[in-house]
Parts: C-alpha cells; structure tokens; sequence
C-alpha cells in the first residue's frame, strides 16, 4: 500500500500532524509512506516506520515548489493521499483515497482535532507521537546521558518575541523548581533554544550552577532535539514547537500562552498542561501601531510567577495523586 503524507513546514504543525501518521502506520503495517514536508521538520520523520521516502518541500515564488512537488509524485499510483497543505497536487494525481484538509474543517478546534477531521477522526484524534532514529538517540545521549537524575526541560525563547516570557521569570522558575525544598531539588536544567534564539537562552543558563546545567541551545536537528527532549522528568517552556516535541515525548509538559491561541496550540495529552495571560492574543495585540513584524517586546508581562508556579504544584499534585 502507498500513502502519500504532505503536511507542515513548521516545527509545531508538523508535530501535531503526527498522530495521524501513526494511526496511518498501525493501520497498514504493510504500508509504504512518502512524506512530503518542509526541510526543517524532516529529520522529525526519520524515525517512522514504513517511511520509504521524505520530500523537502521548500516555499518557492509563484508556488513553483508545488510543481516541482507534482513531478515527483505523479507517476505513482497511490492508495491513499492525506494532504494537510489543502494543495493543488492531492487533487492532481492518482489516488484510491483522498483526505484532502478543506474548508469543511472546523478552524476554531485544536489543530490534532482539525488534523484528525481530515480522515473522519473527530470522535478519537490519535495524539501527536515521535520516532528516534538511531543517530538521534545517540545525540540525545551525548548531550544528556543516561544516569544524570532527574532533569527540568526549559525553552525560554519562540520564533517571535511577541509570545516570550521574560527571561527573568524564567529563571526564577527554575530556581523555584531546583532549590532546596523545590519540586524538583536539585534537579539538573536542560536549557533548549532554537538557532537564532540563543542569546537568551544562554541568559538562563548563565544562572544555572555549572554542575546541573546541561546546554541543549541549538544542539542539532528538530529530531536530534526532540530525543534529547524525551528524556526530561518536566519540560515547560513558551508555546514553540519543542513544548510540542516535549508533549509528544511524553514529557509532564507545561505551556506558557499569551499572544498564541491556546484552543488551537496548546500542548496535546492528559498528561501536559498550559497557563495563559489574562488578556486574549486579540486584547494584547489590540494597541496602536501594533505590527507583528516590528513588535520588540514581550506581550506576555501581565503573565506573573505566582500564577505559573500555582500551575506548576497543581499540576504535579494532580499527577502524584493520579499515581
């Protein structure tokens, strides 16, 4: 059986669409997947089983990279064709089976749900998994290796300043965490940061004492970052594709929403959580002069500690209790 996958370029997007994937994969095991995807989230599909092939799908003027896409796919005869890009090329070849995500899904849902309607899901969308290859488990345990105890995943930063945290309640959150007395004493702090995003990362990791910090800041691949994500005790970090990656993992995972819409991106799974501002992203963005691709500040202020470290001890109180 072919499948055809065409789904996200982004860290985040692609994440999510990976439960729909597995649940392919369990279905017909016999299965061969080619995926096509941005060249970024690549290395997050590697370690799927029945992948024969990944498609780099880089963004061209003119959607030239769609063509360029067609050619490479039409001569196939397919089974079965799940595009979550809503492209031209789904419709344009071969395909027993079409699931084609449209305009008959529903916005306004999380993006598992809107994923899982695609394929007629909505009553049980499958939760968004990872696969490691062997390279990447390697990577993960050079930078965190088996034996290091209890480790507190941290992402301090996101692709857009707009929905960061404040450096400096980060810190205090980890110290919060570590300290004598804290839920995780004495825990290690695995700072994770994007390439680009590394200044203040390192800002946080600067506060860490040198013999509990680990520096996962642009360390390799999505994948090799996810693997290394997977052995985390705790992640919590700001709305990002690796709190994404951490939920997926499996990793007790808190995210932190302000200028981003919770109902569509909060983390997936029983086991994660998400605390918010008090203003919606429509009411921070609702100023004068506001523009997303000049905003130098942090919309997330009104965001205090206290709320996040409330979040922080219900959520392990419910786990321990659940236990």
């Amino acid at each position: 059986m072919k499948i055809l996958f065409i789904t996200s370029s982004r860290i985040g997007d692609a994440v999510l669409s990976t439960g729909l994937l597995d649940k392919m994969v369990r279905d017909h095991p016999e299965s061969k997947v080619t995926i096509a995807c941005g060249p970024l989230v690549v290395s997050l599909f590697e370690g799927c089983p029945q992948v024969q092939k990944i498609i780099p799908l880089k963004k061209e003027k003119h959607n030239a990279h769609w063509l360029k896409l067609w050619k490479q796919v039409a001569g196939t005869r397919w089974d079965m064709v799940v595009d979550l890009r809503d492209s031209a090329v789904s419709r344009l070849i071969f395909a027993r089976k079409r699931h084609i995500f449209g305009k008959h899904i529903d916005k306004a849902l999380h993006k598992v749900e809107q994923n899982a309607a695609v394929m007629g899901l909505s009553a049980a969308p499958p939760a968004p998994c990872l696969w490691f290859t062997g390279a990447q488990a390697e990577k993960a345990e050079s930078l965190i290796p088996r034996g290091t105890g209890k480790v507190l995943g941290v992402g301090p930063t996101a692709n857009w300043i707009g929905k960061t945290w404040p450096v400096e309640r980060f810190i205090e959150i980890v110290r919060f965490m570590t300290e004598e007395g804290g839920p995780m004493e004495g825990a290690h702090v695995a700072v994770f940061g994007a390439p680009g995003e590394e200044a203040d990362a390192y800002r946080l990791f600067e506060t860490i004492p040198e013999e509990r910090r680990l520096d996962l800041i642009a360390k390799g691949s999505p994948g090799e970052a996810a693997a290394a994500l997977s052995r985390c005790d705790f992640y919590i970090g700001n709305d990002s594709g690796l709190m994404h990656c951490a939920a997926a993992a499996g990793v007790p995972t808190i995210g932190l929403f302000g200028a981003s819409y919770p109902h569509i991106y909060r983390p997936w799974g029983t086991h994660v959580d998400y605390v918010r501002t008090p203003e919606s992203f429509d009411e921070l963005t609702d100023f004068e002069g506001y523009d997303p691709k000049t905003l130098d500040r942090s919309l997330m202020t009104s965001l205090s500690v206290d709320t996040v470290k409330t979040k922080i001890t219900d959520m392990l109180k419910t786990r321990a209790a659940a236990a």
